[in-house]
């Protein structure tokens, strides 16, 4: 009988959807605290909320390992999975739409050929993330948040949970405020997929060339770990800056460029390396 065997049936756009939403899921969990210590490292030197009006001291923090240490005996354990819902949330999302889509829009690019050039495979990273980032960009923004906000006194929390923060913000900041901070994420995905994928090439390339290393794991391995320290380097700066602007209050900064501007001038260019 002439037909598809189970592994040349190519995956629905459903199960791709929901098996990348759930790998990413499954990853956040176990990341999860580390993005929680990284977004606290980040928003920390700038004046808070709860700060500003008096009702909690500010936690100085020193280090990821550092910062966990003090989440966990300031706060308790819980602290470190503050915002893992909206967090859940936006890896289903986010990672559905980034990946379940790449394939699509890279065969689109190429007009259905099989050779993607490294130019068609950045211009659908970056217009699948774009895409996600669009769709996600609510759920970043509370768990952004609720990271960010400390648990110790009842009274400097500024949600209750996920649903009270999506409402809140929505009342108090319009729509527009679940949105907040879209242009800079957007433009760190963009950096992101570009820099990975061409440092990575680099990176092989020259393994393979300069060095008795072959094309196996090992290769991989170093070219992939020297890619993501490449651009953590560089898309750092647009990363902090995303984070307190998604954190800010009503009125607290009138753009992006004037949060950069009050991070320059009040702490210097070493607080764009934050976390």
């Amino acid at each position: 009988m002439v037909g598809f065997q189970p592994a040349d049936v190519p995956p629905t756009a459903a199960v791709k959807f929901v098996g990348v939403g759930t790998a990413a899921c499954i990853a956040d969990l176990l990341t999860f605290p580390l993005d929680t210590a990284k977004v606290r490292l980040q928003v920390q030197g700038e004046v808070s909320i709860s700060e500003g009006m008096g009702k909690v001291s500010a936690v100085k923090y020193r280090g990821v390992l550092g910062t966990i240490i003090t989440m966990v005996r300031t706060e308790g354990p819980l602290s470190l999975y503050s915002g893992l819902v909206a967090g859940l949330q936006r890896q289903m999302s986010f990672a559905s739409v980034r990946i379940g889509l790449y394939d699509s829009v890279k065969q689109f690019y190429t007009k259905g050929s099989d050779h993607a050039s490294i130019g068609s495979r950045l211009l659908a990273g970056c217009t699948t993330g774009g895409m996600a980032v669009a769709l996600a960009q609510p759920t970043d923004v509370v768990k952004v948040r609720f990271q960010a906000q400390a648990r110790s006194n009842e009274y400097a929390r500024r949600y209750s949970g996920t649903i009270d923060a999506y409402k809140t913000i929505a009342k108090e900041e319009g729509i527009r405020g679940l949105w907040k901070g879209t242009g800079p994420n957007i433009i760190r995905n963009a950096i992101v997929n570009c820099t990975e994928l061409v440092t990575y090439d680099f990176i092989k390339d020259f393994l393979l060339n300069s060095t008795p290393m072959s094309d196996n794991l090992p290769c991989h391995f170093v070219s992939a770990f020297g890619a993501g320290l490449c651009t953590t380097v560089i898309a750092s700066p647009v990363d902090v800056v995303k984070t307190r602007y998604m954190n800010s209050a009503l009125g607290q900064y009138s753009s992006v460029l004037n949060c950069a501007a009050a991070m320059m001038t009040k702490e210097g260019p070493l607080a764009f390396y934050k976390g």
